[in-house]
């Protein structure tokens, strides 16, 4: 069977090669009779695995070593609870909302504290990334947060913001490792995976070790405070180890091609292709300022919902998989992470003018 362009926003499109890897391996993993969904994560084979995997996202992204990587189950969600119950220490927590990703993050932290939406793009409908050099920083802070790459909507930062000595919390999920990244500029990096990495259930929380107190409240969850974690090497509990064995495949597939600058080179050029015919279309439209453009996610819009489906659905026909736009804001969107090949973006764009000049 032909594989579809899979444009999913996640779980999304993965690096062929990395698939074909781990078919190869499915039923035993280097020689251990088993596949990995049925190793013991107490076990050395598993062991080395994590501990490769660990390995290869700090040469990656250049993690210093005063920052811890863990490896968690769930998503991005579960992070906006671990954040501010981790993080508080005077109860206060500043918020920029530039889409529905940071907004649900915001609404979660007001359970746990004062939450001050100290900038938003709400007002057009988070249609760009409002000025962060100059921001009414709360002196009480306990943490600033952002959503670096708004899935839903599209929008990316080109500058991070002046938090004014806090510290820096991003939600990088849809943006994770698609371009090279300063750590040290950042106390928490975290994502879940299902976007641009690998499977979904895993998210990876990158944290600068003076962040992980124990001296939190003591109602806190276990599982839910990253002492836990840091402190039993993300083996607390049974972690999701067939997720953390994909990421690291995709880990060393993303080493063999370069590393980040590669990666973001190649992420350019294929998001030209889609946004160059976005602007020369007079069909299509896209739905954010041109300076805030994701790399990753690209949402565009007919005059009418009634055309975006008629879009959705012979798209769906031709080949080309999960076109329709998030139910909150409807139209299209494709989402061109890291694994979808050049390929496939100038087959969809060559569709799309096909469907114009036709319609």
């Amino acid at each position: 069977m032909a594989r579809v362009y899979n444009f999913s926003a996640g779980p999304a499109t993965m690096p062929l090669p990395v698939l074909e890897e781990i078919q190869a391996e499915l039923l035993d993993y280097k020689g251990s009779g088993m596949c990995v969904m049925e190793m013991s994560h107490r076990s050395k084979v598993f062991q080395q695995i994590v501990d490769e995997a660990e390995a290869d996202i700090r040469e990656l992204m250049g993690i210093p070593d005063n920052y811890k990587v863990l490896f968690i189950q769930g998503g991005a969600t579960l992070q906006f609870s671990m954040i501010p119950m981790n993080l508080c220490k005077n109860g206060v927590f500043d918020y920029i909302v530039t889409g529905a990703w940071s907004k649900k993050a915001a609404t979660e932290a007001k359970k746990f504290g004062k939450v001050n939406v100290i900038a938003s793009s709400e007002d057009r409908n988070y249609s760009y990334i409002p000025d962060c050099s100059d921001l009414p920083i709360d002196d009480d802070a306990d943490y600033v947060y952002i959503c670096e790459n708004e899935t839903i909507h599209g929008t990316t930062y080109r500058d991070l913001p002046n938090t004014k000595g806090k510290i820096l919390v991003a939600d990088q999920s849809s943006m994770f490792l698609s371009k090279p990244c300063n750590v040290s500029d950042y106390g928490i990096i975290y994502g879940g995976v299902q976007k641009n990495i690998g499977p979904a259930g895993l998210s990876i929380v990158i944290i600068r070790e003076d962040l992980i107190r124990e001296d939190i409240d003591p109602k806190t969850p276990v599982y839910m405070r990253y002492d836990t974690h840091a402190n039993n090497g993300s083996m607390y509990n049974t972690p999701n180890c067939w997720a953390i064995y994909v990421c690291g495949k995709v880990f060393k597939y993303l080493k063999k091609l370069g590393g980040l600058e590669a990666m973001n080179e190649i992420n350019k050029k294929k998001a030209k292709v889609l946004y160059d015919f976005l602007d020369s279309s007079k069909m299509f439209n896209g739905t954010v300022d041109k300076e805030f453009r994701s790399l990753m996610n690209v949402p565009f819009v007919t005059e009418s919902a009634e055309k975006d489906a008629a879009v959705v659905a012979a798209t769906k026909a031709a080949g080309f998989d999960n076109l329709k736009g998030h139910k909150s804001v409807g139209g299209l969107r494709a989402s061109i992470y890291n694994a979808m090949p050049q390929e496939g973006v100038e087959a969809l764009v060559e569709f799309l003018k096909k469907y114009e000049e036709e319609n």
